[in-house]
């Protein structure tokens, strides 16, 4: 059934179906996930950063506590891609074959860019802003009792956004081959753009100049990336609608000389 020809209760029901997809996989994920969970955790503790502190449980339930937003977020790296295929799938009828084939592509591109997010604040970030913390410490003559809870919240909240802050060039590529915005209206908001990306570094980095430079120089040139993957894009969305007009065009003219064969034939 084409997109057009679906009714208001079609899509309710195609996005039922998909959301129970999703959910039965989530599930499964979840499954998958008590066996990694304890060695993941294991892992993340075993990094230098963790082993120059003694990691304290101050409450019973933090341990289990850590463990289970483990879990939660191993099933919800599991079911990312699938998520993304589902919602490639209820829009993709109402794309050309052309545009179905580079948006499908979006998918292991963004799930790559989302590790790829993690590993950099992981391996690059995480060290030096704990390093300077505990140099802080040490400074001021302060001796740290750190919670485990503490520790691994700190460790989300410092990775898991530049997940995110990595699918910059889909995104921005995404928009652009809708049509939505032009690379040439993302040039001219350049300055505005860089302040934004400025601002974001400065919330999830250290007060010391180092951390924060570490964090906006590969931001500013993320940004960069994406809008010239994005002016790639748009220029090949512009000759793929010039390719599909002369198609559609060609289409006509062939209706039309079939209708007036038909006619003529008809008056004979």
């Amino acid at each position: 059934m084409n997109e057009k020809d679906m009714s208001v209760h079609d899509h309710i029901n195609e996005i039922r179906k998909r959301l129970i997809i999703v959910v039965v996989f989530f599930v499964f994920a979840i499954a998958v996930g008590f066996f990694l969970a304890e060695p993941l955790m294991k892992f993340l503790q075993s990094s230098d950063e963790a082993q120059q502190m003694t990691l304290n449980a101050f409450r019973v339930t933090d341990p289990v506590k850590i463990y289970f937003q483990i879990i939660l977020f191993i099933a919800f790296i599991m079911t990312a891609p699938l998520i993304l295929f589902q919602l490639w799938s209820f829009v993709s009828p109402g794309l050309h074959e052309r545009e179905r084939r580079v948006t499908l592509s979006y998918i292991p591109a963004s799930a790559l860019l989302f590790l790829g997010g993690l590993a950099f604040a992981y391996f690059i970030l995480f060290p030096f802003v704990v390093q300077f913390m505990m140099n802080l410490s040490d400074s001021l003559g302060i001796e740290q009792v750190i919670g485990i809870n503490e520790y691994f919240q700190f460790l989300f909240q410092m990775t898991i956004p530049f997940g995110f802050l990595f699918q910059l060039p889909v995104i921005m590529l995404f928009v652009t081959r809708l049509g939505i915005v032009t690379p040439m209206v993302l040039s001219k908001i350049r300055k505005y753009a860089y302040f934004v990306l400025i601002v974001v570094a400065a919330f999830v980095t250290p007060p010391d100049i180092f951390s924060h430079l570490l964090v906006t120089v590969p931001l500013l040139i993320l940004y960069e990336i994406s809008l010239w993957i994005a002016k790639i894009g748009y220029r090949k969305a512009l000759k793929a609608e010039a390719k599909q007009r002369e198609i559609d065009e060609k289409e006509r003219r062939e209706r039309i000389d079939r209708e007036l064969a038909n006619q003529k034939s008809s008056g004979e």
